[in-house]
């Protein structure tokens, strides 16, 4: 897949073909070349603000939403690094609380490239070495960052003390990068423990690791791992609490208690996302953020493509007063909290799903099945996605009777009968999020 990114910008475009010429070499793994790549960049790594560094399967992009809320709050200036991008590759890095310029990512993007010429590095190693340069030389009080895939070995993995790691919460994806055999993990047929073996790989010693509850296997993981690390642990569940309520949310831990606000964002799964940045904020000591900052912070945080109900625009008017409502999901856990928020949906649900090849959709389409009352499956333009015809049977198989195929989204909203009654999401894939807000002029920022 070369869909990395497009831009309006000429100078931007130029680096962002030829980062889409970069892919990871078979066979290697590791991060010998992001830390060669550094060291020839002057470690940028080791001269950042303090760092938040988020892993987990479904709910790290949000949580780092989150913080930086709550960061911004208290006042405090925050770079920000998370992925993927939805519409532009500016999404991905926030510097100072601004997304980059495009001049800054064209002239930082150039000289990771030519820097690194002679090592073949992957995407992710070159966007990771730009995004700590652009770090390093801008002022700000702290940065929260994203991993990308796994934990162990993401390039994200090299800082040596960040002011805290937190973990979100586990559960299956990605397999063919972080189920493959390697003598020091534990065996592949444990999925999930496994799956914490490779996130749980951003623990650092002396600096917090923070997570969510897990099954026993799984948390009996995490602590090895922190404890070989020499981490200190704070998990939910045995260092810190919390409970959402139908107004608030009960937070707890050694220091005391919270009552904070429910997030505005929709998803019962939200609650845990903003008491988790909580809790990483409170087991910290390096940087201060009051209970009234992270209050407003929770208030404040907006994430796209998360149960995101779309705006006015080009491609939401076809949806003929229907409310149009996005996420981002793929894999079978979002599309458990995708289903919760669904059952209380009080209308039809009309889906337009894509979904990446190497997604579970049978999974993904029995979860859902039960709360939908058509589905339409849509390409992916551009991206390796699960053929229609394939993906219409799933959604047959599931249960779904009213079942089809259109060429676009617009053509399947156009599709869709009058009357005007229920609600129209479009789901499956980031990357089909993505395509929905730029056709509705609806720019991520």
């Amino acid at each position: 897949m070369k869909d990395f990114a497009i831009s309006d910008n000429e100078a931007v475009q130029r680096q962002l073909d030829r980062l889409g010429a970069l892919s990871l070499p078979q066979g290697r793994i590791g991060l010998e070349v992001i830390h060669e790549l550094l060291r020839r960049l002057g470690n940028p790594e080791r001269h950042l603000p303090p760092v938040f560094h988020v892993a987990g399967t479904n709910g790290k992009g949000s949580t780092c939403a989150f913080l930086r809320a709550m960061l911004e709050a208290e006042g405090h200036t925050v770079h920000v690094a998370t992925k993927p991008h939805l519409v532009r590759y500016n999404e991905r890095i926030r510097v100072s609380g601004e997304l980059i310029s495009d001049d800054m990512l064209a002239s930082l993007l150039e000289e990771v490239l030519d820097t690194a010429a002679d090592l073949s590095p992957s995407f992710f190693e070159v966007t990771t070495a730009a995004t700590f340069l652009a770090f390093s030389r801008e002022p700000a009080d702290a940065c929260v960052i994203e991993v990308g895939l796994g934990g162990r070995f993401d390039a994200t993995n090299v800082m040596e003390k960040p002011a805290a790691c937190g973990i979100a919460s586990l559960g299956v994806d990605h397999e063919q990068f972080l189920l493959n055999e390697d003598p020091d993990a534990p065996s592949p047929e444990n999925k999930l423990v496994r799956i914490a073996f490779e996130k749980s790989g951003i623990a650092r010693k002396g600096s917090p690791l923070v997570t969510q509850n897990y099954a026993p296997d799984v948390e009996a993981e995490v602590q090895r791992r922190a404890g070989l690390a020499g981490a200190p642990l704070h998990m939910r569940g045995h260092d810190w609490w919390a409970e959402a309520g139908p107004d608030s949310i009960a937070y707890r831990d050694r220091d005391g208690r919270l009552d904070l606000p429910l997030p505005t964002m929709p998803g019962g799964h939200q609650a845990d996302n903003a008491a988790l940045a909580v809790a990483m904020l409170r087991h910290q000591d390096t940087v201060a953020v009051s209970p009234a900052a992270m209050a407003e912070g929770i208030r404040a945080t907006r994430w796209p493509a998360r149960l995101q109900y779309m705006g006015a625009g080009p491609l939401t008017e076809l949806a003929r007063g229907r409310p149009v409502l996005l996420d981002g999901g793929h894999n079978p856990d979002a599309a458990e909290a995708l289903a919760r928020h669904l059952a209380k949906v009080d209308q039809p649900v009309h889906v337009l799903l894509g979904m990446m090849a190497a997604k579970d959709a049978r999974r993904f389409l029995a979860i859902l099945a039960p709360h939908l009352a058509s589905v339409t499956a849509v390409p992916i333009a551009g991206n390796d996605h699960v053929p229609l015809d394939v993906l219409a049977e799933l959604a047959r198989e599931a249960g779904v009777v009213n079942v089809t195929t259109a060429p676009d989204m617009p053509t399947a909203l156009e599709a869709l009968p009058d009357g005007g009654d229920g609600t129209v999401l479009i789901a499956g894939s980031l990357y089909l999020a993505g395509k929905a807000l730029s056709a509705n002029r609806e720019l991520p920022n």
